[in-house]
């Protein structure tokens, strides 16, 4: 039962209570995954407390990186370096025990072994863990720009209008991940598309600059799309003009939308498009531009009120 406790701290004491707790390690020096990260139909791969997930280690890294400077503006110098000396290390044991030659791996089970390798039976590749790697900048360079070409070569499914989450989908073999287990083939997290890892896919082909597909990943999620035809339509079945969390994989139902309305996506897919295509990003007082275009579009113009006043901004694409 909770209670209110008397103990109380600061907003800033709060978030260092947080990534203190977070820094809990397996062998590999990865963070412990317990029952579940971001994916908690995956629940049982560190139920035992010593299973470890890459994709949090990515995760935890940008945390680090991140919050070490709301540390030095606040002149807390050892906390700064605490985080600072963490992620060196963590950047380190991803290189080390994340990389799976092709793409990064998704995680360790309890007992050693890999989740998200070429080697295993199901779930050989995550997309999680590809675009985080990029979105974190903890990935090395060439590595990363592999694990984006094999994430867009195994998981765009052009065919089927959608982004697969993973591949091949949990269903026969001995690994038991968890509940997404429950999920037949290509549904929900189970190898279907779930849109809120689809948009980070997005996200992390603009940070590198890759228009082409960042902007061909949205097209395929935008809800708009799936309704153009009367075929689209009957085939997606839900509402066009709000973020689905997820679209089915598996026939006969391919390209079905599932759980509409879900704010998680609609929100970043609203920084998708405003913050990592148009670049358009405000960071306290200043405001920032680093556009991501398709290279047929000439400019653009962006109403953008901030307070009491409207600024109108033109951005020209020259190149």
């Amino acid at each position: 039962v909770p209670v209110v406790t008397e103990v109380t701290a600061s907003l800033y004491e709060h978030c260092i209570r947080a990534i203190l707790k977070s820094l809990t390690f397996g062998e590999h020096g990865l963070p412990l995954m317990g029952s579940g990260d971001w994916n908690d139909g995956m629940n049982l791969v560190g139920i035992q407390g010593k299973g470890e997930s890459i994709w949090l280690g990515f995760f935890l890294y940008d945390v680090l990186t991140e919050f070490a400077s709301v540390a030095q503006a606040r002149g807390d110098t050892v906390f700064m370096e605490r985080c600072q000396t963490e992620a060196a290390k963590l950047q380190e044991n991803l290189q080390k025990h994340g990389w799976d030659g092709q793409w990064y791996r998704r995680a360790y089970f309890d007992d050693g072994s890999v989740l998200g390798s070429v080697d295993s039976p199901e779930c050989q590749i995550d997309s999680i863990s590809q675009s985080w790697s990029v979105l974190s900048q903890a990935g090395d360079p060439e590595r990363s720009m592999a694990a984006m070409a094999a994430l867009e070569q195994r998981l765009v499914r052009r065919d089927r209008g959608l982004i697969q989450l993973l591949d091949p989908p949990f269903d026969r073999s001995d690994l038991n991940p968890g509940y997404i287990k429950g999920y037949v083939p290509g549904v929900r997290e189970n190898g279907g598309q779930y849109t809120h890892a689809a948009i980070w896919a997005s996200m992390a082909f603009a940070k590198l600059g890759d228009s082409k597909h960042a902007w061909e990943l949205m097209d395929l999620m935008n809800p708009v799309n799936h309704s153009v035809s009367p075929e689209g339509a009957s085939a997606y079945k839900v509402e066009p003009y709000v973020a689905a969390a997820d679209v089915y994989a598996l026939a006969p139902h391919i390209g079905r939308g599932g759980w509409t309305w879900y704010t998680g996506s609609a929100g970043c897919m609203y920084r998708l498009i405003v913050e990592s295509l148009l670049g358009l990003k405000r960071e306290g007082d200043k405001l920032h531009f680093a556009p991501c275009l398709p290279a047929d579009w000439s400019s653009l113009k962006i109403a953008y009120r901030y307070r009491e006043t409207t600024y109108h901004i033109a951005i020209i694409q020259t190149q």
